[in-house]
């Protein structure tokens, strides 16, 4: 996990007294971090995300927080849109899982989705 931080740091090139200050935890708490000396929160991932200007769920899922969801175009959508911020994206992610999960195995015939009923 700590490598795996380090190494978006190093891509985004920020140093880590930069990333601490962006994500709000302390500059040695956050080297103990990269260094594999201490396993990090949810919330603090979600710092460090913010800090890094990543999503949150890339962190998640390597920590192991989350499990890896296939790909789709509204989920990396959601991903990189800006304008909402994490727990919003989470939200959302959730809400679109549970539809997708609902509708599977269940075709819909074509043109069923067509008209809205009142």
């Amino acid at each position: 996990m700590g490598g795996f931080i380090r190494s978006q740091r190093m891509s985004a090139q920020v140093s880590l007294r930069q990333l601490a200050e962006r994500a709000g935890v302390s500059n040695p708490y956050l080297s103990q971090i990269e260094r594999g000396l201490r396993k990090p929160s949810a919330d603090v991932l979600a710092q460090i995300a913010k800090g890094l200007r990543v999503s949150a769920e890339v962190l998640y899922v390597r920590a192991g927080i989350l499990e890896e969801r296939p790909a789709s175009p509204v989920r990396d959508a959601l991903l990189v849109d800006d304008s909402i911020n994490e727990r919003q994206k989470q939200m959302l992610l959730e809400i679109y899982d549970s539809f997708r999960n609902e509708n599977a195995g269940t075709a819909a015939p074509a043109g069923a989705g067509d008209r809205l009923e009142s």
